[in-house]
């Protein structure tokens, strides 16, 4: 019989710790004097009791380690409960919303994505702000856990290539996983802490830079203004590009750099392609943008680097409304947030590495055609790709590409436009943040939509977090007989 209590006590820690996160935006609130800081105490009991009783509840059953059902129960369902109990303060403080636009406004904040149901931000509490912030940032750092520990166990999306590199857990996850974060942690929270520097160097109010520095560091895109990012600009959209930049790659090199080894970065292939891409994009739009507006070449190139390096790495920050930029780079930046950033950092999307293994099967089916006796192998990194690597990355495009004409159709049927479902769904599974149109644009954001479609996009977000398959797995009733 399948026992839950492991994964109950699991989930019931984190909810707890979730609780006791409240408090930090209650004292700003305190700070501020609106009179609002009894939402994050009242939110801060309800999920601190809520979580500490199924934690107690659980905790005569908590093995050594999980097993492969629990790990997948474990990762799925931390993602739906913690926006559960996130969103509470959404409800009960001054932005007084429905649950399906607290929970849409959470989820989005806990898998990162950026999209937001909540406008005139510019006079909300900064309780409420920091929270909103607060979320991508433990979304940020959590999924580096899952996507260098869990995930790689679980064998999901071609992730089991970095199962060597990412700490080999030997089937020992959650022991191996506190270790794992306990190592990542301090130099999450060194960036973070250096993006706010930084961007108080740049002129930003000292409360402007921490929230923005927890939503960049993550690549969430939760702004503390309407007009996004863009009522920061100059030297700051360079400060957001650099950092973006750094939370898009493998934190376990940065890891391995830390102990000593300085050439692993730059020897990663991931890291070496996504640079590489951001390069040849930010070149294009830059070359569009001068023939558009010849006289502003500086304006050019920020603006390109800033909003190619949001979307790509999922961020969602917008500087500008680019849908004035005419039809071809609208379309590419459709494209480009389909790419992602590395493997085992907060980005998010397809990711690099896929493409890459990807490209080599389809380099080495072209030799097997050209010679039909010859023994040719796929290498990722200088390594052979085995089958079931490659059988699993296959399975993860299939599955994108399905779900993405599912989500678009399911959209469509609730009534939004045919750029709208499309952009929405994209930006939903891909985890970005802002989609294309009138409505759901850069200058837009998701509140005008009905609850069938927030549903659907709710689920779609947390879908594309966690890599597709390990959602989708629970609802096989094979999986369940194993």
């Amino acid at each position: 019989m399948f026992d839950m209590r492991p994964v109950a006590y699991v989930i019931g820690l984190l909810v707890s710790c979730l609780g006791l996160t409240m408090l930090l935006p209650m004292m700003v609130d305190i700070a501020e004097g609106r009179g609002e800081w009894h939402v994050f105490l009242e939110s801060a009991i309800i999920t601190t009791l809520s979580g500490g009783l199924i934690a107690l509840a659980s905790a005569n059953a908590v093995p050594e380690r999980l097993s492969l059902q629990q790990t997948f129960l474990l990762t799925t369902l931390v993602w739906v409960m913690l926006p559960i109990f996130g969103a509470i303060p959404f409800v009960l403080g001054e932005t007084e919303a429905r649950f399906v636009d607290a929970f849409f406004e959470a989820m989005s904040g806990m898998t990162t994505t950026g999209s937001t149901v909540f406008s005139g931000l510019d006079t909300l509490p900064k309780g409420i702000l920091l929270w909103r912030g607060l979320l991508q940032w433990l979304g940020g750092i959590g999924i580096i856990v899952v996507a260098m520990v869990f995930l790689p166990e679980l064998r999901v999306g071609g992730m089991q290539i970095f199962r060597s590199e990412a700490f080999d857990t030997m089937g020992k996850v959650l022991p191996r996983a506190a270790q794992i974060a306990a190592q990542i942690s301090s130099i999450y929270v060194t960036l973070t802490l250096l993006c706010a520097f930084c961007y108080i160097g740049t002129g930003m109010n000292p409360f402007d830079a921490s929230v923005h520095a927890l939503t960049t560091v993550s690549t969430g895109g939760f702004a503390n203004y309407d007009a996004s990012f863009g009522t920061f600009s100059g030297p700051a959209e360079y400060v957001a590009s650099v950092f973006m930049v750094l939370a898009a790659l493998p934190f376990v090199r940065y890891v391995q750099l830390v102990n000593g080894n300085q050439v692993a970065l730059f020897r990663d292939s991931q890291v070496r392609a996504f640079l590489g891409i951001i390069a040849v994009l930010v070149a294009v739009t830059v070359t569009v943008l001068l023939s558009i507006f010849p006289h502003h070449p500086e304006q050019a190139l920020r603006e390109a680097v800033f909003n190619i390096t949001s979307i790509m790495t999922g961020t969602g920050y917008a500087s500008v409304d680019y849908m004035q930029w005419g039809p071809f780079l609208i379309a590419m930046f459709f494209f480009i947030g389909l790419i992602g950033g590395c493997a085992g950092s907060t980005a998010c999307s397809v990711k690099v590495f896929r493409y890459q293994l990807l490209i080599a099967s389809v380099k080495t089916q072209l030799r097997r055609i050209r010679a039909p006796h010859g023994l040719f192998v796929p290498r990722f990194e200088g390594r052979p790709v085995s089958d079931d690597v490659l059988s699993s990355v296959m399975s993860f495009f299939m599955f994108f590409v399905v779900l993405l004409g599912l989500f678009s159709v399911g959209l469509g049927m609730t009534g939004l436009d045919f750029i709208t479902s499309i952009s929405g769904a994209a930006t939903a599974l891909a985890n970005i943040g802002p989609g294309l149109g009138a409505e759901i644009g850069p200058a837009g954001n998701f509140a005008g939509l009905n609850d069938t479609a927030k549903w659907l996009l709710i689920l779609a977000m947390l879908m594309g977090r966690l890599e597709i398959m390990s959602v989708l797995v629970l609802f096989t009733v094979r999986f369940w007989r194993a």
